[in-house]
């Protein structure tokens, strides 16, 4: 199943792709030598940390129960990757987590 891109104000478009290596052929080439950046849930991130292609990301994290869902780190590898924490910024309704990934699967010139 194919959705129309979503084209955003100021130029930014969505496109949706199932497949995660089409997904990062086309980030790749549509981003050049900019920042990639993943979004779409736990399932895609435990995807893309599982293959090694993650250098860094941003958690946000609001006391906001919105029901059932995925657990963002259930299925990754505690020995194969790990966050460290570089800077903590917050305010009453949410903290932003800045993170460097290591992982030992990493994929020298393949990362996002």
């Amino acid at each position: 199943e194919h959705r129309t891109p979503w084209e955003r104000k100021g130029g930014t478009t969505f496109y949706f792709v199932n497949d995660l290596n089409d997904a990062l052929r086309r980030a790749r080439e549509t981003a050049g030598s900019k920042d990639i950046r993943i979004s779409g849930g736990a399932d895609i991130l435990q995807q893309y940390l599982s293959e090694g292609l993650v250098d860094e990301g941003i958690i946000h994290l609001s006391p906001v129960l919105l029901g059932k869902g995925v657990r963002l780190f259930k299925n990754m590898n505690g020995d194969k990757v790990s966050f460290a924490v570089e800077e903590v910024r917050n305010s009453s309704a949410v903290t932003h987590l800045f993170c460097k990934v290591n992982n030992s699967q990493k994929k020298e010139g393949n990362r996002i």
